[in-house]
């Protein structure tokens, strides 16, 4: 064996030695990163866990038919959430109705049929922007547009189209998400049969992708029903003994719009008014209430884990 062979297999052994540390380096900073991320999902988790916990024990005595059936009150023990969660789900059902569809079809708009031009890329930069300003922001400018520039008052309607603009960047960058997240062998297989742009959209995209969209829906919607400054800025009542007007009538046409413009409390809403309360009692209602938004967003986001997984299972790619 030859000096120059030699020198050449101790080369290659060093080269070895080498890519083998490299990959034990590699190994150690794997470990190293998965230990630091369970460290700091535990500890968030430890720390909902425990305000949570307290939030129950400390709110434990008003779980019951009552705290849900009666209205606000001066006295501590017979106050209710009847007000505030039904306006909850009044603005909630207004947010829907104006970001879901909105949000859907500018998604779909955005990713599937706007020309790759400057003009669509300012559109994705503000969009992917509004998605993180503060909701504050949300609040002053409802308040000027809606309470003061269109005369909407200060009405269930306002609010819900105030949550309806904060909700509505969540939903298309959801949207666009779940969609680039379809192969593209799909849409080129719909094309390849003689399927129509608005065929390939409607009957592929928007159904692979629906669990996707309907998991970023949930997800807004969730972040909507905790939202308290933008519904203080726009003036939303902190006391109110009364239930805006039913929706659905027994008279012809069975529908009634006078609601969109009641006056309105929502769930964080009351919980901050008996919060500012000296008596301990009424802190004891904020702190179940302040459990059942937790348990209500909670419920969202399993709701949206589960439906997402069980329309992934359903699909056959």
């Amino acid at each position: 064996m030859t000096s120059q062979t030699l020198k050449t297999k101790a080369s290659v052994l060093e080269n070895l030695d080498a890519v083998r540390a490299m990959i034990r380096r590699h190994k150690r900073n794997d470990i190293l990163f998965a230990a630091v991320g369970l460290l700091a999902l535990m500890l968030g988790l430890l720390t909902l866990l425990t305000l949570f916990i307290d939030l129950v024990m400390d709110g434990y005595p008003r779980f019951n038919l009552e705290f849900f059936s009666n209205f606000p009150s001066r006295r501590a023990a017979s106050a209710g959430l009847l007000s505030a969660w039904v306006g909850s789900v009044l603005v909630m059902a207004v947010t829907f109705l104006t970001a879901v569809p909105m949000g859907v079809a500018a998604g779909l708009y955005l990713e599937e049929y706007a020309p790759k031009n400057w003009f669509s890329d300012l559109i994705e930069i503000n969009v992917s922007n509004l998605a993180g300003v503060p909701s504050i922001i949300y609040g002053l400018l409802a308040l000027g547009l809606f309470v003061y520039g269109l005369g909407l008052g200060e009405s269930i309607l306002t609010a819900g189209l105030t949550l309806g603009l904060l909700t509505l960047p969540v939903v298309i960058v959801s949207t666009r998400e779940a969609i680039r997240a379809i192969p593209v062998a799909i849409r080129e297989a719909a094309y390849a049969v003689g399927a129509t742009k608005w065929q390939v959209v409607k009957d592929h995209v928007v159904k692979y992708s629906q669990g996707g969209i309907l998991t970023g829906v949930i997800i807004g919607m969730s972040r909507a029903i905790g939202e308290t400054a933008p519904i203080i800025t726009i003036g939303a009542l902190t006391f109110i003994a009364f239930l805006p007007p039913s929706p659905i009538t027994d008279v012809a046409p069975y529908l009634n719009f006078e609601w969109l413009s009641s006056g309105f409390t929502v769930l964080p809403i009351q919980m901050f008014n008996w919060l500012s309360r000296p008596d301990h009692a009424f802190h004891t209602n904020a702190a179940a209430t302040g459990a059942i938004i937790i348990i209500v967003t909670l419920m969202m986001n399993g709701t949206a884990i589960y439906l997402r997984y069980k329309i992934r299972k359903n699909i056959k790619w």
